[in-house]
């Protein structure tokens, strides 16, 4: 589940987009990064991400309104707040406005892992369940098909 998982990260600074990158990869993840909500957005239109790791400082953009955007272009996308700047006002509105989680800088990056992967095994836990009700609406809709076609054909005669 978490091999091969692609992982989006958006933090202006290079080294921790670097270290984050070097450490993800070894992990077995697919990463990319960016250093700007814009190149975050244009990134999300042209691929697809399982998770995003998003700085709440950015140059362009607060970190949280682009949870915003994120959600409304990749709702199913998991999102996690990261920040060197914690406040509980920034928290709450981060998870009001749709993040997954919330970690603060400096990393535990064991902390930083397990979170990662806890909201991949939610990601899959949802991606079975929507499937799991798709499945089971088809089979309900064949039935009631099925039954119009054999009510339908009992009445002919």
């Amino acid at each position: 589940m978490g091999e091969n998982a692609r992982i989006l990260i958006v933090d202006d600074d290079e080294d921790i987009r670097k270290v984050l990158t070097t450490i993800l990869e070894d992990e077995g993840y697919i990463v990319e990064s960016v250093g700007t909500a814009r190149k975050a957005i244009a990134k999300t239109r042209d691929n697809f991400y399982n998770l995003a790791l998003i700085d709440v400082r950015l140059p362009d953009l607060v970190g949280i309104e682009l949870l915003t955007r994120m959600n409304d272009s990749t709702p199913k996308m998991r999102k996690i707040i990261i920040t060197g700047y914690p406040t509980l006002q920034n928290a709450i509105e981060a998870v009001n406005r749709g993040a997954d989680a919330y970690i603060i800088k400096p990393f535990d990056m064991e902390k930083v892992l397990d979170t990662i992967k806890e909201e991949l095994m939610k990601q899959e836990e949802e991606k079975r369940y929507s499937q799991e009700k798709v499945a089971d609406f088809i089979e309900a809709r064949v039935k009631e098909l099925e039954a119009k076609g054999n009510l339908a054909y009992k009445r002919k005669p």
